[in-house]
């Protein structure tokens, strides 16, 4: 595990980012305190799933109706 400040982190992240690359645990302080933490990047594993929220779910037959006044006030008209 490396711990290094703020400072050291900002000219050194190249090297920094290739040791959490590597599997190397990078905490980054400020003032002595913990304040974040520099892992790699993993992309999620599982591919998403289509219709899962079938059958869950459903739409008003009047979900795109707007009431006149309304439509008017997109189009930009006045009352």
């Amino acid at each position: 595990m490396i711990t290094c400040n703020i400072q050291e982190a900002r000219s050194k992240l190249s090297r920094l980012i290739e040791r959490a690359v590597a599997g190397e645990e990078v905490i980054i302080a400020k003032a002595g305190k913990p304040i974040a933490r520099l892992i790699p990047y993993q992309a999620k594993t599982k591919p998403r799933r289509l219709g899962v929220w079938k059958g869950r779910v459903r739409i008003a037959a009047d979900f795109d109706e707007l009431p006149e006044s309304l439509q008017a006030a997109f189009r930009g008209a006045r009352e």
